[in-house]
């Protein structure tokens, strides 16, 4: 892990403090046990990680259930059909927003392009989608939300738990209060929203000095994104997607594979699948559909699609990331002295 880890913005859990204050410390003492799927987890955390066990204990006994997470995460705004989700992400106010944040971290944007292959639009409009350029890094503390989805919500309990685990981690070695991290309902958090595990893995510290700040650091930020397509397999100078005019009888069971490229171009020419735009006949791609206001359009993803799709696994959340940096890049051109 390069640098050492950031120190989030400290948080006090004033809440709490003031329970304390008014029930004093007697009947604090006697607060109520704790679910047994919780207590279940701080144990295997105790015995895999050696946390101790009263920490954690006193740690969840001030998280509080946030039944806004389950409802927010039960419907996904990247659930709505293209052209509306569109209009949130490719608009003027966040087109110009972008240009403004590009202009002002021209040196990070530029190097992170040239360490990392990552072309400065993508990297800009990823942090765009994510979070209007550092301005809505999310209201929820992490912790709770991430406990909500690990012990209420079923269907993707396992994966949270993970993402638990390691947010308990990070803040020990970050020395952190666990309780002060705030982010998003699924517990993504600072400028580039990247869950616990993922700033474990990918975070760096791009501006030197010393720490991998991602809340506070625009620099950090901007290197960790490129830092993270990267390791997905970031091909730099491909294509990312291609618009493309799809008939015939093979259509839907193209669209039924795997969410990854998976058929040669050539062959998907066979199948009745034709790219609008020149594209390399080796190169892998999968077909993708959305709906427009004219209808039905349907696109060829290609790999650095499939790399954006592991930010978020959204056909409509990696268009607007590609519509996004090809609208700022259009913008960036036809400014003076650029």
């Amino acid at each position: 892990m390069p640098g050492v880890l950031a120190r989030a913005p400290c948080v006090v859990a004033a809440a709490f403090v003031c329970l304390i204050c008014i029930i004093g410390p007697a009947r604090a003492a006697s607060s109520p046990p704790l679910r047994p799927e919780i207590d279940s987890f701080i144990d295997e955390m105790v015995a895999k990680h050696g946390f101790q066990r009263s920490s954690l204990r006193k740690l969840f006994r001030q998280a509080q259930p946030r039944p806004a997470v389950i409802r927010a995460i039960s419907t996904p705004g990247t659930a709505r059909p293209w052209h509306e989700f569109r209009a949130t992400y490719i608009e003027e106010r966040r087109i110009a927003a972008g240009v403004e944040f590009w202009r002002e971290h021209a040196d990070a944007l530029g190097r992170a392009q040239r360490e990392y292959g990552v072309p400065e639009e993508m990297i800009v409009a990823t942090i765009g989608v994510e979070t209007v350029y550092g301005r809505n890094m999310g209201r929820f503390r992490v912790l709770e939300a991430l406990s909500m989805l690990t012990f209420d919500y079923p269907p993707r309990a396992a994966l949270f738990r993970s993402e638990l685990e390691a947010l308990l981690l990070l803040s020990r070695e970050a020395g952190l209060d666990a309780l002060s991290i705030r982010g998003s309902y699924a517990g993504a958090m600072g400028i580039p929203q990247f869950l616990p595990s993922s700033y474990r893995r990918y975070a760096v510290d791009f501006d030197g000095d010393g720490r991998s700040d991602i809340w506070r650091s625009a620099s950090d930020a901007i290197g960790s994104v490129a830092n993270y397509y990267r390791n997905f397999g970031w091909e730099t100078g491909a294509p990312v997607v291609i618009e493309a005019h799809a008939s015939g009888d093979e259509v839907e069971n193209v669209l039924a594979a795997e969410f990854r490229p998976h058929t040669r171009i050539a062959e998907l020419r066979r199948q009745g699948i034709a790219p609008l735009s020149p594209v390399d006949d080796e190169a892998l791609a999968m077909l993708l559909r959305v709906e427009a206001e004219s209808g039905v359009q349907y696109w060829l993803g290609l790999q650095n699609f499939y790399v954006i799709t592991r930010y978020n696994r959204s056909v409509n959340y990696a268009l607007a990331v590609y519509e996004l940096a090809q609208a700022l890049k259009k913008r960036m051109q036809g400014m003076p002295g650029s």
